[in-house]
């Protein structure tokens, strides 16, 4: 990096160490120009939250907390908004945080992904205003939203459909 005249942000470096199943953890640390860099349990790189597990987790936790509060402020304003607003609304805003980088989780189980589907329930519901425990399946139809993980399987696949 000295040589070709760059300098490191100290202050947002982060180090992650993945170990191997059998390995013990260790508390690692590096010295960069006596500067102490620690290692952490997870690490955030252009939005997307890297564990040391690489089991996403705490990606899809700090996502649906992000969209939560995306619906809450919706919902607020909602009763100002025409039902196609809202959807329109809806699918910019937590749609796309939804399907942001969402292709590295594509090999994780359903379960681990239930809370994005909890999300994408909740802002169809929104859309139409209905409670909480209004079927969502007729409304995902309607909207011609694909499941989370249909989503997730789309973003992976597509770019070998456009080539």
């Amino acid at each position: 990096m000295a040589t070709h005249h760059l300098k490191l942000n100290l202050n947002k470096t982060e180090l992650l160490f993945m170990p191997y199943k059998t390995s013990p953890l260790h508390d690692l640390s590096i010295t960069v120009d006596g500067t102490v860099v620690a290692a952490s349990r997870s690490a955030r790189n252009l939005g997307v939250v890297l564990d040391n597990q690489l089991d996403f987790k705490e990606h899809i936790r700090a996502t649906a907390r992000s969209c939560r509060f995306l619906l809450y402020n919706i919902r607020r304003i909602q009763p100002y908004l025409t039902t196609y607003s809202t959807q329109l609304l809806v699918q910019t805003i937590v749609t796309s945080c939804l399907d942001y980088c969402n292709s590295p989780l594509a090999s994780l189980p359903a379960c681990a992904i239930l809370p994005l589907q909890l999300i994408q329930n909740a802002a169809a519901r929104l859309v139409f205003n209905l409670p909480e425990f209004s079927h969502v399946n007729p409304l995902l139809r309607s909207l011609h939203w694909l499941p989370v993980a249909a989503r997730i399987r789309f973003s992976t696949l597509a770019p070998q459909w456009w080539n």
